[in-house]
């Protein structure tokens, strides 16, 4: 279930309910919500000084934003299991990388999509960002090169690659 195009996003069953159920909440119940928010802060007054009329279009644009997020993860999401425990880097694993091959300096993290993290604890590196681009689809043993923030290339060792629970 090795998923290397940008545009998707691995999800379990589980993790694709939850985000449309808060979807369903966002274009409903919120949306209804911040319009009363909005009309009683305009009832009372001048719009220029009203600072809770301000905050309410405030909120609203951060929930639109995030309602905009949502759709466009949930249309391109890719719903199933796990992926296999192959060994092979892929979104939905939880991955260990040595930095330069040297394996007392490792780093473990989630490759997908940040919602995928949930309550855990551990980091999330999105597949398409350098990084996940350049261990995507790589086996244990295999070498990847990536360019930095700075424009400096770093090469990591793939240590580990296993289904994220």
């Amino acid at each position: 279930m090795t998923q290397t195009s940008e545009n998707v996003t691995w999800l379990t069953q589980s993790g694709y309910d939850q985000l449309k159920a808060e979807l369903d909440y966002m274009t409903g119940p919120w949306r209804a919500e911040i319009v009363k928010k909005i009309e009683a802060a305009r009832e009372e007054g001048d719009l220029k000084e009203n600072a809770g009329y301000h905050a309410a279009r405030d909120d609203q644009g951060k929930g639109e934003l995030r309602i905009r997020q949502l759709t466009q993860l949930l249309e391109r999401a890719k719903v199933g299991e796990a992926p296999a425990d192959s060994g092979v880097v892929a979104p939905g694993m939880v991955v260990t990388i040595a930095f330069d091959g040297d394996e007392d300096d490792t780093m473990v993290f989630l490759l997908g999509s940040r919602e995928m993290a949930g309550a855990s604890d551990v980091d999330v590196y999105s597949p398409q960002s350098p990084l996940g681009a350049a261990i995507d689809g790589k086996k244990i043993g295999d070498e990847a090169h990536y360019e930095l923030p700075n424009g400096k290339r770093a090469m990591v060792k793939v240590i580990a690659a296993k289904p994220h629970a």
